[in-house]
């Protein structure tokens, strides 16, 4: 199993988010395969969904941040990084969310002394006129609230992963087809205007980097020719306060080769930090 060659990092800061759709599935399909030649310093997952000693074992060597879901086989995040972190944190400060396995941080101290808060999220799928949707619109509420907070507190601080919303029209290839879709409804979408407006003032660094151009994509439906034709969605983001996302030098979205050498039903998005 082959996979395209991420540019050298140049000393930068490697950081790479992933839904990997359950991780054991996804380590017997071939992440182990594309992890070892990536040289990621920080390892952020997604929909991990499984327990505590697996995740571990997996990263035997690494420094492992991991919150489980209560319901078994759900959801599930994680960090795995190649130096400790300072400071750990599991949720976002709401205890409705408390045990939901959607919201981990983590700070690293770099050179200088300078704070950088990691976080690795995974926001609610939803369903428009669900309570599941009614779960994603206060999990988004939390985030207005949080994002600010984490401004504040670190130098630099990022917040990657699985959010489940596709902002704009460039970031979904049928958009017309799916206005009334949870992941691209007006009242989500308004989310992320918010996020990255002059309210919240953070940047999206994939789309800063990427230019205004259709995706790139980052999920594709397992239905029919989707990941063929690459009608995706460019729902896993880098979500950055400005002094970062001015440090941000390379972005990678690590799309398999082909349909059958994917391990799961997301593409890692990569990023290079000059910090």
């Amino acid at each position: 199993m082959t996979f395209p060659v991420t540019a050298p990092k140049g000393g930068a800061l490697r950081i790479a988010t992933v839904n990997v759709n359950g991780l054991r599935a996804a380590w017997r399909k071939g992440m182990q395969e594309w992890l070892e030649p990536r040289e990621v310093d920080i390892l952020c997952m997604q929909e991990v969904r499984a327990p505590d000693p697996v995740v571990r074992g997996y990263f035997d060597g690494w420094n492992v941040l991991h919150a489980e879901a209560d319901a078994k086989g759900r959801a599930g995040v994680a960090i795995a990084s190649q130096e400790p972190p300072t400071q750990t944190r599991v949720g976002i400060g709401d205890d409705y969310f408390a045990t939901a396995g959607r919201w981990v941080e983590a700070d690293y101290t770099l050179d200088g002394g300078r704070q950088l808060t990691v976080v690795s999220a995974y926001v609610h799928s939803g369903e428009a006129g669900t309570p599941k949707q009614v779960d994603k619109y206060r999990f988004l509420d939390v985030m207005l609230k949080r994002l600010p907070e984490l401004a504040e507190f670190s130098d630099y601080a990022l917040v990657v992963g699985d959010l489940n919303v596709g902002h704009t029209p460039l970031d979904i290839r049928n958009w017309k087809a799916n206005q009334k879709r949870a992941g691209f409804l007006p009242e989500e979408r308004a989310y992320f205007d918010r996020f990255f407006g002059d309210e919240i003032g953070w940047r999206d660094v994939h789309r800063g980097l990427a230019g205004e151009v259709d995706g790139p994509y980052t999920w594709w439906s397992q239905r029919g020719k989707a990941f063929d034709n690459d009608a995706g969605w460019r729902i896993d983001y880098h979500m950055a306060t400005p002094p970062l996302a001015t440090a941000a030098r390379n972005a990678v979205v690590d799309r398999a080769a082909a349909w059958d050498t994917r391990w799961s039903d997301h593409a890692p998005l990569v990023i290079d930090y000059q910090l």
